[in-house]
């Protein structure tokens, strides 16, 4: 768990992977990007919701097991990140939307594990993430429909 929120700080598991698989998937590289750039994103944008709440992060135990630029705890941010890419994800390749869900679960589930966030953080950020994800997939659409990208 230490590892897998260390590589989701940022939302840069969520940029490697959509960057990997529009390097293999040429016919939907665009929608690949804009799938793995919605998990940084998701960063950017949990960040208001984080100063306007100002809820502080978990004291359960003495020393968590992973690393916070702030102390801001509402809405998670990993799990906003995680569930606004795993959404992009999942209407990009609906029949692999196992995959990138579940690690989305792995990586939220793991955040009340490193006594970084209490459960409802982790609920915030991923409703929030589906919101972003699913605000995303209508600007693409758009795009789509208007013949801006391919």
């Amino acid at each position: 768990m230490v590892k897998l929120g260390a590589a989701a700080e940022d939302g840069a598991l969520w940029l490697a992977i959509g960057t990997m698989l529009a390097w293999v998937d040429a016919d939907r590289r665009r929608r690949w990007m804009v799938a793995g750039a919605t998990g940084p994103l998701g960063i950017v944008a949990n960040y208001p919701l984080k100063r306007l709440f100002r809820r502080a992060r978990p004291t359960l135990r003495s020393e968590r097991l992973g690393w916070a630029p702030n102390e801001l705890s509402f809405p998670s941010a990993h799990a906003t990140s995680s569930f606004a890419a795993a959404t992009v994800m999942f209407d990009v390749a609906p029949r692999g939307k196992l995959l990138p869900l579940s690690l989305a679960a792995l990586v939220a589930v793991g955040r009340p594990y490193l006594g970084m966030h209490y459960p409802s953080d982790v609920l915030g950020g991923a409703v929030f993430g589906v919101i972003l994800g699913t605000a995303v997939l209508c600007a693409l659409q758009t795009e789509f429909v208007a013949g801006k990208v391919g």
